[in-house]
């Protein structure tokens, strides 16, 4: 599922560079475990100037159809390039 979700997201917004953490193992006993705990830490041009809550609805476009069919929890750390956070350029793991 990291490798679609990331795929879709590298796909639509051409990231400067993207993460995508699968990070179930750390709900375990938690509501919705095994249903897809995941983290995506994006840096992408398209972002400068939004707010990050434009950020993130653009990236929850992208893998709508997937909430709640493989994804149960996404969170979203979205930069622009230059901003305080920004990943290094051309990492897509």
């Amino acid at each position: 599922m990291a490798g679609t979700i990331r795929q879709r997201i590298a796909g639509a917004l051409h990231p400067e560079s993207i993460e995508v953490i699968d990070e179930g193992h750390l709900h375990a006993g938690h509501a919705g475990e095994g249903q897809g705990h995941y983290r995506v830490r994006i840096t992408c041009a398209a972002f400068a100037g939004q707010p990050p809550l434009k950020r993130h609805r653009r990236i929850y476009q992208v893998v709508d159809d997937l909430m709640g069919h493989g994804i149960h929890a996404l969170a979203i750390e979205a930069w622009a390039p230059g901003e305080p956070g920004a990943r290094d350029p051309g990492k897509t793991t």
